[in-house]
């Protein structure tokens, strides 16, 4: 039975205990009110020896968790905690000169047993010997620990909040570049975010600990100074008596006080002199020093050379020029040992080459998806602490998930030496498909006109207008004209934005797909599982593709897969699916066409057009061809053209609207001559929206 209670795992605690760890939170704020109750409520000798305990063990605590923390971050509830324990110590302070004051005359166990075992052992016989020491532990604490850790706590919150912006531009910058991912991104600004506020808690509380002691010294003057007058003037003591027994007493308080103090300070210039060294205190201090055994050399021969000194205690110096010499020569050894291993790995690594160029292969041979590379002159962009190129280029995933339910895959950013230095290209799956020049160090003046600015002429990347680069302090100027003034970062960004919309069906890959129906409610991922067909993913993913160059927005996807399951049943023919599923997205498509006058404007066909479209289908179980000559191609393009152009130049797009039949062959007429040009069949008109017919082809 004895066994069997000794090796029980669950060892039960007593009730008290048991209700405390359940009830954390309320029994700290009793522990917090009795600490307060303490500056006022009277306490019997033995409550204040337990009392002085407490925070004797809770600093020494604190302590040896300073000692082993790995990070200073790992331990940021030590402000809070360092206000607790010094607010601990003043109370039973306070308690302590209540109970001398009042009782210092009946003798030395006057204020509890642990004050009168602290000043018998250290004033041993005489309260000089106690003042000189207290003296000295006071000028120890304020004046060497304290003011040395405060001055390292403000110079680290300052730090820290100065560096604040280039670390935030620094991680947006990594995950621009796709060298992190959203999660890692924001565990570092979480990470740098309690980096910033526990220096700046921790220069508040340095205060704390220099507070504390010039309260503790305050404290001690008053106890021997108001003792011996009570002494002397209320209980008839001799002045000796008075002040044998109120200094003894005093003392005893002090140090108790003191000590405690003292080691809560060195924890606290403990943890703000750790700084980014990662590692217990042992580690990150011996651990370095073992690095160098030269030194460890160098240090016992000195001793050594101090020990033949005449009148010096050579024993002591030789014993310890042996045990750094041992020191150093096992350091040597374990050195020659990790260099060792070092190059064992090496030959395994090298044995291993082969498996290396492969992989290194297989890396070269992976495609990014997007990616941006600049030249020389333009890494400032994304490399100093004011580039906001990476920022502004990551909010562009939540801009297309916004507006076409588009999942942008990251943008890989890269210098090109080869490229000119104030030039950029933009890459589609491993090919070019944009270039553009800017400056990093000016702003752009999109159509300029006349301006009376010293620049640079230039195109505008995107679109082709008239631009010119200006210094930045001639921006305000150009601004205060009424005219466009754009930093080179947007004009990159802009241009990047365009490219995607156009792009938009070839980064939309299979994985991607995949990604977007797995991310929807369970009932329709099972829905697109359940599509006829032997690849269901590949038509959802041609459909979205088709979309998507019409820049039609693939968001509101569970009602894309459910038409998409719905005209599977009627035919396989990929065209005449995608037409079903702008049928079900007309409310979408025609809301997005909606002008401020809430008017959907359209261009609409001559009724000889219409009829020759039709005659020129032919349709043959589901396969359907469109056999219109060349000639008359070419013709209704060039009509279009004229129609759209003047609309075009006003920046308005209109729509052209057909008959369903022949949407998609309109559609793919129209696409290299104005792309921007929405072609809607009469069947995606929703009822509630009102048209408006602008124009008329033919």
């Amino acid at each position: 039975m004895a066994n069997q209670t000794t090796n029980s795992p669950n060892v039960p605690l007593p009730g008290f205990v048991a209700r405390g760890l359940a009830n954390r939170d309320v029994a700290f704020a009793v522990g917090v009110t009795m600490v307060l109750a303490v500056l006022f409520v009277p306490l019997p000798p033995i409550i204040l020896d337990f009392g002085l305990a407490v925070s004797l063990s809770v600093s020494v605590l604190v302590l040896m968790v300073a000692l082993w923390i790995p990070r200073p971050l790992d331990f940021n509830s030590f402000p809070t905690l360092l206000l607790v324990v010094t607010m601990l110590r003043l109370s039973l302070n306070v308690a302590s000169t209540r109970l001398i004051l009042a009782n210092g005359h009946t003798g030395t166990d006057a204020a509890g047993g642990v004050i009168e075992g602290f000043s018998r052992f250290m004033v041993s016989g005489s309260f000089i010997i106690g003042i000189v020491v207290f003296v000295i532990l006071v000028v120890i604490n304020f004046v060497v620990i304290t003011k040395g850790s405060t001055r390292i706590a403000e110079v680290s919150a300052r730090f820290s909040l100065d560096s604040m912006p280039g670390k935030q531009m620094a991680i947006d910058a990594d995950l621009g570049a796709g060298m992190i991912d959203e999660d890692e991104a924001r565990r570092r600004r979480k990470e740098l975010e309690d980096e910033s506020g526990f220096y700046g808690a921790m220069d508040g509380a340095s205060k704390f600990v220099r507070g504390d002691a010039v309260a503790g010294i305050i404290i001690t003057l008053t106890n021997v100074i108001g003792g011996i007058l009570i002494g002397v003037m209320s209980h008839g003591l001799s002045l000796s008596e008075a002040a044998n027994n109120y200094t003894v007493l005093t003392i005893g308080d002090g140090l108790v006080s003191q000590i405690p103090a003292l080691i809560v300070s060195l924890a606290a210039g403990l943890i703000v002199t750790k700084g980014g060294t990662v590692g217990a205190a042992n580690e990150a201090v011996l651990g370095q020093l073992s690095r160098f055994p030269k030194a460890l050399f160098m240090a016992a021969g000195l001793l050594v050379c101090i020990g033949l000194l005449p009148g010096f205690p050579s024993l002591v110096f030789f014993v310890l020029a042996a045990l750094m010499a041992g020191l150093g020569l096992s350091m040597h050894r374990q050195a020659k040992a990790a260099a060792a291993a070092q190059a064992r790995a090496d030959a395994i690594e090298d044995r291993a080459d082969t498996a290396v160029k492969e992989d290194s292969i297989k890396d070269t041979l992976k495609l990014d998806d997007l990616r941006l590379e600049l030249g020389e002159a333009l890494v400032p962009l994304i490399s100093s602490t004011d580039g906001a190129l990476a920022g502004k280029i990551k909010s562009l995933r939540n801009l297309f998930a916004r507006e076409f339910g588009f999942v942008l895959p990251s943008v890989r950013i890269k210098d090109d030496p080869m490229l000119g230095g104030q030039t950029y290209a933009i890459r589609v799956q491993g090919v070019e498909v944009a270039r553009g020049e800017v400056h990093a160090s000016r702003m752009m003046v999109v159509n300029p006109g006349e301006l009376n600015v010293a620049g640079i002429r230039a195109k505008d990347p995107t679109f082709g207008l008239d631009a010119l680069w200006i210094e930045r302090k001639d921006a305000l100027e150009a601004e205060s004209m009424g005219l466009t003034v754009v930093d080179p970062e947007s004009v990159i960004t802009t241009h990047l934005t365009e490219v995607v919309k156009e792009h938009m069906p070839e980064l939309l890959t299979y994985g991607a797909t995949r990604g977007l129906v797995e991310g929807l409610d369970r009932e329709y991922q099972k829905l697109a599982g359940e599509i006829p067909g032997n690849a269901p993913m590949v038509l959802i993913q041609q459909v979205l593709q088709a979309l998507l160059a019409e820049r039609v927005s693939i968001r509101n996807l569970p009602l894309i897969i459910e038409a998409i399951a719905e005209a599977k049943r009627g035919t396989s023919n990929v065209v005449q699916i995608t037409e079903s599923v702008r049928r079900r997205l007309a409310n979408q498509i025609c809301k997005s066409l909606v002008d401020q006058n809430g008017f959907v404007s359209v261009i609409t066909m001559s009724a000889a057009w219409e009829k020759e479209f039709i005659e020129a289908l032919r349709i043959n179980g589901e396969d359907r061809n469109f056999v219109m000559s060349p000639q008359r191609v070419q013709e209704f393009v060039l009509e279009a053209r004229r129609a759209i152009q003047g609309f075009a130049e006003r920046d308005e797009w209109p729509a052209l609207l057909v008959s369903p039949e022949v949407r998609s062959f309109v559609r793919s007429m129209l696409e290299r001559v104005s792309p921007l040009t929405v072609v809607l069949s009469h069947n995606e008109v929703h009822r509630k929206v009102s048209l408006r017919t602008v124009a008329t082809i033919g």
